[in-house]
């Protein structure tokens, strides 16, 4: 393998955009980046359509972490015009593990679908659950 597909490359950097401050502020940038039937499951186990979603984050300060950091962000092309991302964000020492599906539109790759877990702080790995 030569590298990470085109829409991997693609994927990752729609996501960098949407960790934008200023991105994050503009329901036309957001619309530019989020699939007509984008969905989204929040770090409570809350679910969110599109159009929520960029009300919410358009709305002023949103109630949240605040700026996002991210690291370890991987990309797999799963299928033609369909790609899955992982990577891990933290904002005010809140952690989560973040899991989104791209899909590529005659627009362009799109954010499909978002979800995000809350994690602690990492601990030994004994390759077993916790709790």
């Amino acid at each position: 393998m030569t590298g990470p597909a085109p829409g991997v490359d693609a994927a990752i950097e729609g996501e960098l955009r949407l960790l934008d401050p200023l991105v994050r502020a503009s329901a036309d940038l957001l619309g530019q980046v989020l699939h007509p039937d984008y969905r989204e499951v929040d770090t409570t186990g809350r679910h969110w359509d599109r159009a929520t979603i960029i009300d919410l984050l358009v709305s002023g300060p949103a109630p949240g972490p605040g700026p996002l950091t991210a690291s370890r962000m991987r990309g797999v092309h799963l299928a033609d015009g369909l790609v899955h991302l992982t990577f891990d964000t933290e904002a005010r020492n809140r952690r989560a593990h973040r899991s989104s599906l791209w899909r590529l539109t005659p627009t362009g790759w799109l954010l499909y679908y978002h979800q995000a877990t809350p994690f602690g702080s990492p601990g030994p790995s004994t390759g077993r659950p916790s709790g």
